[in-house]
């Protein structure tokens, strides 16, 4: 009978770890995606939960207003931490925006099932690429470490986390800097080979004034970015993974802050 007791997780640790798991799936990358039912998603994070109960060593705690701010800091760390994770990988979209303007497919935007925006073509392929490897290299597994361990820097009994920190200014910008410098680097190969053959249809513009070089150079263009796309994939996947050690760094980081440290 006791060990059965011992099985009944306290309503008022479970609600509160349940909660920020909850947001947390609301904004991280792959596990937000509305692919993924909405009944996976709550029995996933009822699962975690009922599993991180029995690692807390909290007392229960009582139920006032004290723990309706809980409840609220608690969706608030969920929802930041995914956020911030979310924002880093839209670097990925962010060089299809790119390469996608000099190709000329800024014009043909497309759907994305994954979020319910418009992205642009290659952005998408760059997104899917992303997830198979963020799969492949168990890059989830350290997601759900990340909120795991966000108890070690963010405690639940803690009233609020420290958005007035005067270093999370700084470290915003810093992680923007760096979120376009990433996608730079996964674009500038497409971007700068397009750019020398801009420079050599205007030259065949010049010379050969009878020839329609918009009619020739659009599939000219998009023939040499596959071409380009395909030599540079192995570079593309690298930086991917460098993107992705990018994000679980700038998780903790930021963990660390809101948390007071």
């Amino acid at each position: 009978m006791n060990e059965l007791v011992k099985l009944v997780p306290n309503i008022t640790i479970f609600l509160l770890i349940l909660i920020r798991i909850s947001a947390f799936f609301m904004t991280v990358p792959f596990f937000s995606y509305k692919t993924i039912p909405a009944k996976v998603k709550i029995t996933l994070a009822v699962v975690l939960s009922w599993m991180m109960y029995y690692t807390m060593d909290v007392k229960p705690f009582d139920i006032n207003g004290e723990y309706i701010l809980l409840m609220m800091k608690e969706a608030v760390v969920g929802l930041s931490i995914g956020l911030i994770a979310y924002i880093i990988m839209s670097a990925i979209q962010i060089a299809g925006g790119f390469i996608d303007f000099q190709m000329g497919f800024a014009i043909a935007n497309v759907i994305d099932p994954q979020t319910g925006a418009q992205s642009p073509l290659l952005g998408q392929f760059f997104n899917t690429l992303a997830l198979l490897v963020l799969l492949g290299t168990n890059g989830h597994h350290l997601i759900l470490d990340g909120i795991f361990y966000s108890y070690k820097y963010i405690p639940m009994d803690s009233v609020w986390p420290a958005f007035g920190s005067s270093d999370l200014p700084q470290f915003v910008l810093k992680t923007f800097g760096t979120l376009f410098g990433i996608a730079f680097q996964m674009s500038v190969p497409i971007v700068a080979t397009l750019f020398l053959v801009d420079i050599a249809l205007g030259i065949t513009a010049r010379t050969v004034p009878q020839l329609n070089i918009f009619v020739v150079g659009f599939p000219i263009k998009i023939g040499v970015s596959f071409i380009v796309l395909i030599v540079m994939m192995g570079v593309m996947v690298a930086v991917m993974q460098k993107l992705f050690n990018f994000m679980f760094i700038s998780m903790r980081d930021f963990m660390v802050l809101i948390g007071g440290g």
